[in-house]
């Protein structure tokens, strides 16, 4: 039986979990960061092995945000060490600063829905989805993906909308398409227009439509 569904906003559920580096409790693991959890269909495969390369080229740049990343494939944590030497030798890596869970018994895929009933072990047992998830400071979930198995993930992507979702949770923007950090932003339509001056001091475009509605206003990304 698989679990609930999770939604946006949802609470993140709990959990404990044997990894590579030793057994975890998720929210104590995560202390008051982000956490970016992505699961992986096994050991030693191709595209895993490029992801989790480049997640660990990536750590100075989770680390900028505050996001702890955390990995998670179906098999044991004695084989996590093995495909992480492989890992580091691919990437030319000289460390791996992050965590495999270990969830050979998919206890965790089954709990957080990341089975995919297409990808099966050479026993014919399913194997977990390329899936993220992004976890806030209060440990709710802020942004899930779901990636098909031939199909490797693009963490700029994902660096990109962590910076939106921090940038957003406290300024009264949006993010248009396409938008990197630096970016015009939008002005979000629940601003009053006589609160546009003392929460945009650097001024609003308004963007003049055929509809003759006021709601396209574009501002420079709001400092920190």
């Amino acid at each position: 039986m698989s679990g609930k569904a999770l939604n946006i906003g949802d609470q993140f559920p709990n959990f404990q979990a044997q990894t590579n580096e030793g057994n975890i409790d998720f929210y104590e693991w995560m202390t008051d960061k982000w956490a970016i959890l992505f699961s992986h269909p096994a050991d030693f495969t191709p595209v895993c092995t490029t992801e989790l390369s480049r997640v660990a080229q990536l750590i100075p740049e989770f680390n900028k945000r505050g996001v702890k990343p955390i990995a998670l494939s179906c098999d044991t944590a004695e084989s996590h060490k093995g495909w992480i030497e492989d890992i580091k030798s691919y990437a030319k890596l000289p460390s791996f600063d992050y965590p495999i869970i270990a969830d050979n018994k998919r206890e965790l895929a089954l709990k957080l829905n990341m089975l995919d009933k297409d990808e099966l072990s050479a026993e014919g047992i399913p194997l977990t989805c390329r899936a993220v998830f992004v976890v806030d400071d209060k440990k709710k979930l802020r942004l899930s993906i779901l990636y098909p198995a031939t199909t490797g993930r693009n963490f700029d992507e994902i660096l990109r909308v962590i910076d939106s979702l921090q940038l957003t949770q406290t300024k009264s923007v949006a993010t248009p398409a396409d938008w990197k950090q630096g970016g015009q932003c939008m002005v979000l339509p629940t601003v009053k227009a006589e609160d546009v001056l003392k929460l945009f001091p650097e001024g609003v475009q308004t963007i003049e439509v055929p509809s003759g509605k006021s709601y396209l206003r574009i501002t420079a990304q709001p400092k920190d």
